[in-house]
């Protein structure tokens, strides 16, 4: 069973998913996502199958599965396999918006033991939402949309990859050490329509090089949270929607965890321990993808 709740103090959403408690923390036998295993019975490129411990019910849980290869990353897929991810997110974003009982399709990876990844083979999720989240619904609030307005002075400071209109930086007001945004210069509103812009395989680069500068960084695969924003799919037509990519890198020096503590939870408020501009620069100055 699956209980939505609104917490009538703070406003904020809660999903009660008595059943998560039952699922394992890790597999009993080999690896369930590495072809011949209990998820992936048959050869593939990418993947996605649904959620045996779905956090909502209906089908509305999906996992991702990147690659066959055990021991690769977002990072090691180079431009052409995370191309094969990005149009199979796109995919799936328009086959599971379609439902009518769908109004908020959310894409995200969660890398590394340290942010809860049972399994070490490369994967992400899908979730589809019967509500617009509170999180993505205050970027799509009324006015000006914010990743098409001017760029202030200093701001190309930020930028850490940019490629053929696409780009990764560092927020200017960053939560996270080396945070990252991923966003297309263009107005597009979600991942099907930069597959019609012949956006996949630029996303994918940007990713690539992007996500391949955070393990150059600190020297080791480093845990991250990622999840797109995009446009809602309950048939309004949200004309702030531009796609974008957070990346949430959970480290602040190599192995040294970026805790979310009391006094954040408490005031609200992120207390960054790196300033933006430096971690633009030495994500810049690692040599990316190659």
């Amino acid at each position: 069973m699956t209980d939505y709740r609104i917490d009538p103090l703070t406003g904020a959403a809660v999903v009660v998913a008595e059943r998560r408690q039952e699922r394992p923390t890790l597999p009993d036998t080999g690896c369930p996502f590495c072809p011949g295993g209990l998820e992936a019975p048959e050869p593939y490129q990418v993947r996605w199958f649904v959620n045996r411990w779905p956090s909502m019910p209906d089908d509305r849980c999906e996992i991702v599965l990147y690659t066959p290869s055990h021991e690769a990353s977002f990072a090691s897929l180079g431009v052409e396999g995370a191309a094969r991810v990005v149009e199979l997110w796109a995919d799936r974003t328009s086959a599971l918006g379609a439902r009518p009982d769908v109004d908020y399709v959310l894409v995200f990876e969660n890398r590394g033991p340290e942010v809860g990844a049972t399994i070490a083979h490369p994967h992400g999720q899908i979730y589809a939402l019967d509500r617009v989240p509170s999180a993505p619904a205050t970027e799509l609030a009324p006015g000006a949309c914010a990743f098409c307005q001017p760029r202030d002075d200093g701001e190309d400071d930020l930028v850490v990859v940019e490629r053929d209109g696409w780009r990764a930086e560092v927020p200017w007001a960053a939560a996270w050490p080396f945070e990252l945004r991923v966003s297309p210069a263009a107005h597009l509103p979600d991942l099907p329509s930069a597959r019609a812009e012949a956006g996949v395989h630029v996303l994918a680069a940007v990713l690539v090089d992007a996500l391949a500068r955070l393990d150059q960084l600190f020297g080791s695969p480093a845990p991250y949270m990622l999840w797109f924003h995009q446009r809602p799919t309950d048939g309004r037509p949200w004309p702030n929607a531009h796609l974008h990519a957070h990346v949430a890198p959970l480290w602040r020096a190599p192995r040294v965890v970026r805790y979310v503590a009391a006094g954040e939870l408490g005031s609200g408020t992120f207390f960054n321990p790196v300033a933006p501009e430096q971690a633009a620069a030495r994500l810049r100055d690692m040599p990316g993808a190659t």
